[in-house]
């Protein structure tokens, strides 16, 4: 077993060493090759190192090529460029020549516009290409220059080669020189922009404002209906021709002719309203004017300036932003806009301040506050209208015409209110004791500025005043507040006029029937009206009403009282015989009659009791006093008078009514007749005069048997 195992190694070892053997000797062939491989790469490289040196020249050469050509295609190819621009130019004249001849031939109005705006895309292409050239011609022409120059000097290529490139360099420059200001100043482009100013200001001649006038004749037509002044076609085409003039180095000259034609546009559409009252307002002028006159210019002068700035300004802004909103200058459209409507403004302003500053007229007051109220109404569309910076100066003195207008409103009411103090030195009460003008004009025009149209604006005059006063912060009063302690005050003025007027009567009882006459007067005319409502109704029955009646009171004691009197029972009657007391009762009663005549005289001669509810009032109270009296008289005398011829208490009691029945005084002193609305029904017809002369003559047979 021993013996065969070390065998087996034996064999084993034998085996290895062969193959180290072997492999020993791969191992010096290889290292062989190698060497001869490294002989071989180190002849290779040898050669490659020959054929380089041999190649450089001709690679430095080709480089030199590229830069070359990269330099003249550099030059050559803008300058192509500039060919074709010079061929582009060409054709776009070519075209507008065409469209020029069809634009003159053309009677279609919605066609010629589509032809037109050809005709402004064509003229935008041709400026467009000449200001590519006058752009890139110098600097195209440079470049080619240098190239040559540079051929010329390097000698890169032959002579004659440079010398065509001499020459083409010659006759371009030439042609730039030549063709570049005439394209644009004397060419076909410059009598393109001639022809698209004159189509610009044709076409903005042609939008016209429509029913101006109509609106004006139909008082219920809606004067703030804004209308389109174009078709879009229209606005579109002019949108096109404004931004190519433009671009065109003709922005001054669109502007001009923009508002040239729409400013005259919208001054012959407000012409056909016939503002021919505009042409008179400086202060002086309008004093001498006749109010009707200048009332009604007032009030046209409010709807016309409403209509301008609601209708014609609206429509003329509308088109401004549409034509020329486009332009780069972004607010460009809103000065031209400011430009059209300055002078129509200005105009409008100066009337409205002539107004204002012409004397300060009772009667103004209404026609001031009306434009006052109809500037307070525009103010916000006004403002929105003329906004931004180019508007400032037009709302500027649209702000100063409101103050001018506030400060005359101001005035004229508080010196009415001293006008009628001042009146109570100057005027004497009427000589028949019936209501003065001044109270008649004072309180009807109190009546008429309390009610709606005019308490609103005359209240904000009020508080606009006191603002400016008192400063912004100060807490004002009420609206209302202020207009009554306002309205207030001129009563007070007007009580104390009543008043100072009264003691200049020399008759006694003329003063109670002036004051009880005017405060009447004032209490009826203001009752259940907002002149009524504003101060007070009670207030109006406790200073007025009650006023009227003590005077009423004083009148009936002054006037009737006395004759009353005279038929009163004495003691000596009781004592005297039946002759002399019969004697002493005719006596009484005679009296009683000429003072009967007499007081009927006065009152048919010298006194007025001008309203008929009053002289009812006063009638029967009258009657009260005196009839029953009479009749106390005759039942007690009835025996001394048995047999005689006497006035009944019947006849007496028309004969009162008579004399509230009689005619009423005019101003200057003269009867006038009674209206069927003053009579009193169901009065007797009686003559005072008749009556009293049937009574003499009775009493005078009786003395004479």
């Amino acid at each position: 077993m021993a013996a065969n195992e070390e065998d087996s190694a034996l064999v084993k070892l034998e085996l290895a060493c062969s193959d180290l053997r072997t492999l020993l000797l791969s191992s010096a062939k290889l290292e062989k090759d190698l060497e001869e491989m490294e002989k071989k790469f180190d002849s290779i490289d040898e050669k490659l190192s020959t054929a380089a040196k041999r190649v450089a020249p001709l690679q430095s050469l080709a480089m030199a090529a590229k830069a070359l050509e990269t330099r003249i295609n550099r030059a050559v190819s803008p300058a192509l460029g500039l060919l074709h621009s010079f061929k582009l130019s060409e054709s776009f004249q070519k075209k507008l020549i065409e469209l020029s001849d069809k634009l003159s031939i053309e009677k279609n109005p919605r066609k010629r516009l589509k032809k037109l705006l050809k005709y402004v895309q064509c003229v935008d292409q041709l400026n467009e290409v000449i200001n590519l050239i006058s752009r890139d011609g110098e600097p195209v022409i440079q470049k080619l220059q240098e190239v040559v120059e540079f051929l010329s000097r390097t000698k890169a290529t032959d002579q004659y080669r440079t010398q065509r490139l001499k020459e083409t360099l010659i006759t371009l420059k030439a042609l730039y020189e030549s063709e570049v200001d005439a394209m644009s100043f004397d060419g076909l482009l410059d009598e393109a922009l001639l022809n698209l100013q004159d189509e610009f200001e044709i076409m903005l001649q042609q939008m016209k404002h429509q029913n101006i006038g109509e609106q004006q004749a139909d008082e219920e037509a809606d004067q703030t209906l804004v209308s389109d002044l174009g078709t879009e076609m229209e606005v579109q085409v002019l949108r096109r021709i404004a931004e190519t003039l433009s671009a065109s180095d003709c922005l001054d000259i669109c502007i001009d002719i923009f508002v040239k034609v729409r400013y005259r546009r919208a001054a012959k559409a407000l012409m056909r309203l016939n503002p021919d009252y505009l042409r008179t307002y400086t202060p002086e002028e309008i004093d001498e004017m006749q109010w009707q006159s200048l009332e009604t210019s007032i009030s046209l002068w409010i709807q016309h300036f409403e209509l301008a700035v609601k209708t014609v300004f609206v429509s003329e802004k509308k088109l401004c932003k549409q034509v020329l909103g486009g332009l780069p200058e972004v607010l460009i459209w809103l000065e031209c806009f400011v430009k059209i409507a300055d002078k129509i403004m200005a105009v409008f302003f100066r009337f409205g301040e002539g107004v204002a500053r012409s004397n300060r007229e009772p009667q103004k007051l209404f026609k001031l506050l009306e434009m006052f109220d109809s500037l307070e109404k525009l103010k916000l569309e006004f403002t929105e209208i003329f906004e931004g910076e180019s508007g400032a100066d037009i709302c500027i003195r649209f702000r100063e015409l409101e103050k001018l207008l506030v400060h005359a409103s101001s005035k004229v009411f508080w010196e009415f209110g001293l006008q009628i103090e001042g009146t109570s030195d100057f005027f004497a009460p009427p000589q028949d004791g019936s209501v003065p003008k001044l109270v008649r004009y004072a309180v009807n025009y109190l009546k008429y500025l309390t009610t709606e149209t005019y308490s609103a604006p005359m209240a904000k005059v009020f508080r606009t005043e006191q603002m400016w006063k008192a400063g912004i912060l100060s807490k004002p009063e009420t609206d209302e507040s202020l207009l009554k302690d306002a309205i207030s005050n001129i009563m007070e003025a007007l009580q104390r006029n009543i008043e100072s007027k009264s003691p200049s009567y020399k008759d006694k009882i003329l003063p109670h029937i002036f004051v009880m006459n005017t405060y009447w007067y004032i209490y009826m005319r203001s009752r259940n009206t907002e002149l009524g409502k504003l101060i007070g109704e009670q207030y109006m029955k406790q200073k007025y009403k009650s006023a009227a009646e003590e005077s009423a009171y004083m009148y009936q004691w002054r006037a009737w009282r006395p004759l009353v009197r005279l038929l009163e029972k004495e003691d000596s009657e009781e004592q005297d015989n039946g002759t002399k007391a019969t004697a002493v009762v005719r006596g009484k009663l005679e009296a009683f009659f000429n003072r009967f005549d007499e007081i009927s005289q006065r009152h048919a001669r010298g006194y007025s009791i001008p309203d008929a509810d009053l002289r009812e009032q006063l009638r029967e109270a009258t009657v009260k006093l005196v009839v029953p009296v009479y009749s106390e008289f005759l039942n007690a005398h009835s025996k001394l008078l048995s047999g005689e011829s006497y006035v009944s208490p019947e006849s007496l009691k028309g004969l009162v009514g008579q004399v509230f029945n009689g005619t009423d005084r005019t101003s200057n002193g003269k009867p006038k007749r009674r209206d069927s609305k003053d009579t009193v029904p169901g009065r007797n017809s009686v003559s005072v005069e008749g009556e009293l002369k049937n009574f003499r003559r009775s009493r005078s047979k009786s003395i004479d048997a």
